[in-house]
């Protein structure tokens, strides 16, 4: 009885897995994680060094309020660490949502137009199909039955 619906289950979960949908979010969750890797480096590895030298050759991403030094003892080891806040490490992370919410618009912007130029390209073109063959009036019509008519 417990393995009917255990492979029922089975069977289940395999065509959730199966659908469209959930194999192109997964790939969507894999391909931003990638993204957001580059963008990391582009924060820490190219935009923090330029904004640190600006500011004077400073670090930012080390810039942290200390609460409490760290404890040690007698041989050096720490017996308690310092408590910080890490204000650069936040920062950064900041300037890194910043720049992946500035670029994720960007490409949204790009396909809204994309699709925009799309759509008035099929409107055009049905305008012209249009123009092209324009469509009989009512009186035609009924002008063209008529003419059948008497032709039986």
């Amino acid at each position: 009885m417990k393995f009917k619906k255990t492979r029922g289950l089975i069977n289940e979960f395999k065509e959730f897995i199966m659908r469209g949908n959930v194999i192109d979010m997964a790939v969507g969750v894999i391909v931003a994680g990638a993204f957001g890797k580059i963008t990391t480096s582009l924060v820490n590895d190219v935009f923090m060094p330029f904004i640190g030298w600006l500011i004077g050759g400073f670090d930012l991403s080390k810039l942290n309020i200390v609460l409490a030094e760290e404890v040690l003892d007698e041989a050096g080891a720490v017996v308690s660490p310092a408590v910080t806040i890490g204000i650069g490490t936040f920062l950064v992370t900041i300037i890194d949502f910043l720049i992946i919410a500035a670029i994720v618009f960007m490409i949204v912007k790009v396909f809204a137009k994309a699709k925009e130029l799309s759509e008035k390209a099929r409107a055009k073109q049905v305008e012209e199909e249009v123009a092209e063959d324009p469509k009989p009036t009512t009186e035609e019509l009924l002008t063209e039955i008529l003419a059948e008519i008497k032709k039986k």
